[in-house]
Formats: structure tokens, sequence, C-alpha cells
């Protein structure tokens, strides 16, 4: 629990010293995303009966935020270790593997938290949708910071540069995170694409996550959250085994 706390802590005091990058910007960005969107679009795409488009894509900006923070938090750290050379103090101690993974993974909801809270808090200036079941909101959210934050280690661990990290967050999490709703509802697009949509996994955490705030959605939320903590179980087990072999970092 030494080392857990201890490298806990270290990743946390990283990320809250370059606060404007970690935080501060995610949370400017999504603002923007709700001001440009929200005035565009206001009247011209159909969501759910009795709720503004504005209020409508707020549930959505914050799990996008969530998603994203949680993702390039442990990406970022262990990648930066590995390329300067000092993860090495990490590794010489005898620290568990689980230990290692579970302080990285701590850390990302803890930045994840963070700047989703911060989200919410800016765009109540333009809209501010109640909270209609908050075990929806929290389960959701608590999964899908898993699942990147797990992602994350895996794609660090993996990538042997920066371009190779930068290549899945702007390649494959961008879009999966884009295309997942969060801007519009899939009720509204052609059969094909709402097909499509639903091979996409962000789209049941960002559609479980706007249940939470509006009690109504396009699936069904206990199977939904099923398999979205499946997936977050499988995701963790997989970078907790692969962080505890050494993989791509021991000799």
């Amino acid at each position: 629990m030494i080392a857990f706390w201890t490298l806990f802590s270290k990743e946390t005091i990283r990320f809250l010293k370059v606060w404007k990058h970690t935080l501060f910007a995610p949370v400017l960005t999504s603002f923007l995303y709700l001001v440009v969107f929200g005035e565009a679009l206001e009247k011209h795409l159909p969501v759910y009966a009795g709720v503004s488009y504005t209020s409508f894509i707020v549930p959505g900006l914050i799990m996008m935020t969530v998603l994203q923070n949680a993702f390039s938090n442990t990406a970022s750290s262990l990648i930066q270790s590995k390329i300067s050379g000092n993860l090495v103090f990490i590794l010489l101690p005898a620290i568990p593997g689980p230990a290692i993974a579970a302080a990285y993974i701590c850390a990302s909801f803890v930045r994840a938290a963070i700047a989703g809270i911060g989200v919410y808090v800016v765009c109540m200036v333009w809209a501010a949708p109640s909270v209609a079941n908050p075990f929806y909101l929290f389960a959701f959210a608590f999964c899908g910071v898993i699942i990147m934050a797990s992602l994350g280690l895996i794609t660090a661990l993996w990538a042997e540069k920066y371009d190779q990290m930068g290549a899945v967050m702007n390649f494959v999490v961008m879009p999966l995170t884009f295309l997942s709703g969060v801007f519009y509802s899939v009720e509204s697009l052609p059969p094909v694409w709402r097909q499509l949509s639903l091979f996409n996994p962000f789209f049941y955490l960002v559609d479980g996550f706007r249940q939470g705030f509006f009690g109504t959605g396009t699936t069904n939320a206990p199977l939904s959250l099923m398999i979205v903590a499946l997936t977050a179980l499988a995701v963790m087990a997989a970078a907790v085994t692969l962080v505890t072999r050494g993989w791509k970092i021991r000799a």
C-alpha cells in the first residue's frame, strides 16, 4: 500500500502541476463546443421531448472529456517515463504489477473527475440539466474511466514513441468519441448509420451517462451497463497482466 500511495500521489501531483494543460484546456474546449454547437444547432436537430439541444449535449461533452482525460493521463505519463528513462525507478523496487496499474488508473479517476465536474460547472452558465438517476451517472462514468485508463496503459506499453500514442488518440479515441452521439441523437440518423452506431462501444457509455441526467435514452440502460462493466473488467485485467509481466518495459 505504501508503494501504491506513493505512485498514486506522484501521478496526481504530476498532472496538477500542469493543470492549465491537463484540466483547464479540456474544460475550455468543451465549453466552446457547447457554445458553438448549441447556438448553431439548437433549432435544427431533434432530441428528446422536452429537452433542449443545448442541455442534451452537456452530458455528452462531460463524458467525452472524462474518457479522453482518462486515456491521456495513463498513456502520456507512462510513455513519458519510458522515453525519459525514469521508469526504472518504478521497475527496480519490488512493486507488484497490480499496485502499479492501480495507481495509474486511480490517478486517472482523479483527473477525469476534476475535468468532468469542471465541464459541468462551466456548462451551467449555458444549460444545467438536472440529474434523474445518479446511479447510472456514476456507474457509466466509473466504467468509462476504467476502460480508457486501462487502454491508455496498454497503448503506452506498446508505443515506442509519442507519435504512436498520438496516432491511437487521434485516429481511434477521438473519432469513436465524436461518433458516439455526443452532438446528436442516434435516433435522428438514417437506419444504416444508426445500426453502425451500435458497434461503437463509446456510444453505450455516452447514452447510458445521458440517461443518468434525463432518465431516457436509446439503449436499455441495465443491459448497456452490464456490457460496459464486463468490458471494463476485461480491459483492466489485460492492462494489469501486461504491466505485471513487464511487457515491452522489462528486458
